[in-house]
């Protein structure tokens, strides 16, 4: 390259932070008005009131979308009290049209369906969106799947009694945080 190319390169570069910088601006901007979705959106991933999730705003409602996507800003386990008993929760961490969090019990088929892909994935391709879509089993009624797109691609990510879940959880975890420490 002659430094004519390099000068014209690196302009170009310049412009293109620009614009990220504007657009991150712009998707991180409160909605201005009148609405409903003030804070986050707590979604509990289990089919205990019916359907795949729901939220609670005083009483369970069923979430009618099958699927959410956003881009994974966060994986982190909480020890919380559930009907008086202590238990240990996966929270998921989506921003979309607002920051959603999800909330499945750590040891559920819905939470090890997640962290099984995620581990499987490369910072670079969770700096994409993603999308979870809960899948309930066919022979249990209890039990929730749930599959992991990035971009149109399902993430096969198998998993049995001999998986080291804490290996697994850490990888998954290792990742979301390099995805979201990437700098353009």
């Amino acid at each position: 390259m002659n430094l004519q190319e390099n000068s014209e390169l690196l302009a170009a570069l310049m412009r293109r932070e620009e614009l990220l910088k504007q657009l991150i601006a712009a998707i991180n901007k409160p909605k201005l008005g009148l609405h409903s979705e003030a804070g986050n959106c707590k979604i509990y991933c289990n089919r205990q009131h019916g359907g795949l999730w729901y939220t609670l705003n005083g009483e369970p409602s069923d979430v009618p979308q099958t699927a959410l996507t956003g881009y994974l800003k966060e994986l982190r386990f909480e020890n919380t009290e559930r009907r008086k008993k202590e238990t240990c929760k996966l929270l998921i961490t989506i921003q979309a049209d607002r920051t959603y969090i999800l909330e499945s019990g750590y040891d559920t088929h819905f939470s090890k369906c997640i962290l099984a892909a995620i581990a499987t994935l490369t910072p670079e391709q969770l700096y994409s969106p993603i999308t979870l879509q809960p899948t309930p089993g066919t022979t249990d009624e209890n039990v929730l799947f749930c599959r992991v797109w990035v971009e149109s691609e399902l993430v096969m990510a198998s998993y049995n009694e001999q998986t080291e879940w804490r290996e697994v959880s850490k990888q998954a975890l290792a990742v979301t945080k390099a995805a979201n420490e990437i700098v353009l």
